[in-house]
């Protein structure tokens, strides 16, 4: 088992930036990738970026690429979510997600846990 802790949303004007941060705990090791996915009112959830756990491989949304940056520290077994440039659309609730097995996918079904979630809030 692998519980995630995100933190770090909150109330931010069009423009500005905001850090997130997932950290994991359990069994941690064998943990391949983590990902972060968002949600807004009334849609799906969406992918938004992933990383491989030794930080090797990243992969991000066509709509967040060259805003967001995600990174990871294996030390403290936590991955951050650098969001830069925000806009109104970013606006949504945040997971972190892992997965155990190889490859970095960017549906849902594929990753094993999530965490509860963290509102980040745009304001134009």
């Amino acid at each position: 088992q692998v519980q995630l802790v995100e933190s770090g949303g909150g109330l931010v004007q069009a423009g500005g930036s905001l850090r997130l941060s997932c950290a994991a705990s359990g069994r941690a090791f064998n943990i391949y990738a983590m990902a972060w996915f968002r949600q807004a009112p009334g849609k799906d959830r969406e992918f938004v970026a992933a990383i491989t756990w030794t930080g090797t491989n990243t992969y991000y949304a066509d709509s967040v690429k060259g805003r967001f940056t995600i990174s990871r520290d294996n030390a403290k077994n936590t991955v951050y979510l650098q969001m830069n440039s925000l806009k109104p659309e970013d606006t949504a609730v945040y997971y972190c997600a892992a997965r155990f097995g190889v490859g970095i996918p960017r549906t849902i079904r594929d990753y094993d846990y999530w965490g509860q979630g963290t509102q980040v809030t745009v304001s134009s």
